[in-house]
């Protein structure tokens, strides 16, 4: 029997990723996307800062 044989098995290393050349079209469309995700990042954050769009609901009245 070997030491390493009980226990949790490392996991396998995964192959170091090559940098492919980009082109320029590639470029602008990664920063459009960036730019697409700030905005809709942004939103968010002042959709939040607001409250609940909807106050109404139901309103019952104060009779019973």
């Amino acid at each position: 029997m070997s030491g390493r044989q009980g226990g949790k098995a490392k996991p396998l290393k995964a192959a170091k990723k090559t940098e492919k050349d980009l082109s320029e079209e590639d470029v602008e469309f990664k920063k459009k996307q960036q730019e697409e995700a700030k905005k809709i990042k942004e939103m968010a954050a002042k959709a939040g800062q607001r409250g609940p769009l909807l106050g109404g609901g139901i309103k019952k009245s104060g009779k019973k």
